[in-house]
């Protein structure tokens, strides 16, 4: 049976900024969870932030993969830089991800450590633009698919895809 990595806020853990969680419609979490399937994670936390916390969001272009590589950086709303603890969050789920061997993970939408496809620009005014953050830019640069909350469906098909054919694969 595969494994899923799901940001925790997503399981209705309060781990954001302000110490609330996403709710998600539809039960495909909830059999995960009773199939055993599901990695819990909060990156934020898991680098050593407190919840609640101030808002962050990535400054510079290029998203999560720029903070990766040092060029652009997380930052609070204050002004505070915040990037080692985004980046430590990022390789300890990617460590959990690969000791359960997770092939799929399911991240929170807009946020700097879990965006997959929209982030806040940097300027705190609630504006969006296209881009990851960096949990979910370092999973995919070791082959780890990510989807977003508003993705259950398709993220549920690739992981029953995948218990296919490692049944399949199995004498």
């Amino acid at each position: 049976m595969q494994r899923v990595l799901v940001s925790a806020c997503l399981l209705g853990q309060p781990v954001r900024y302000d110490g609330g969680t996403v709710v998600t419609e539809g039960g495909i979490l909830a059999r995960w969870q009773m199939e055993g399937r599901i990695v819990p994670m909060c990156p934020e936390m898991a680098g050593g932030l407190p919840v609640p916390r101030l808002p962050a969001e990535i400054h510079g272009a290029g998203g999560g993969a720029a903070v990766l590589q040092g060029t652009a950086r997380v930052v609070e709303q204050h002004g505070h830089d915040v990037t080692e603890a985004f980046v430590r969050g990022a390789q300890c789920a990617l460590k959990a991800a690969q000791e359960a061997g997770v092939q799929v993970a399911v991240l929170t939408e807009r946020s700097p450590s879990c965006g997959s496809a929209l982030l806040y620009d940097g300027t705190f005014s609630s504006q969006l633009q296209p881009g990851e953050g960096v949990t979910a830019a370092l999973l995919r640069q070791y082959g780890i698919r990510v989807f977003s909350q508003h993705q259950l469906d398709e993220a549920a098909r690739l992981l029953d895809a995948l218990d296919r054919a490692s049944s399949v694969a199995k004498p």
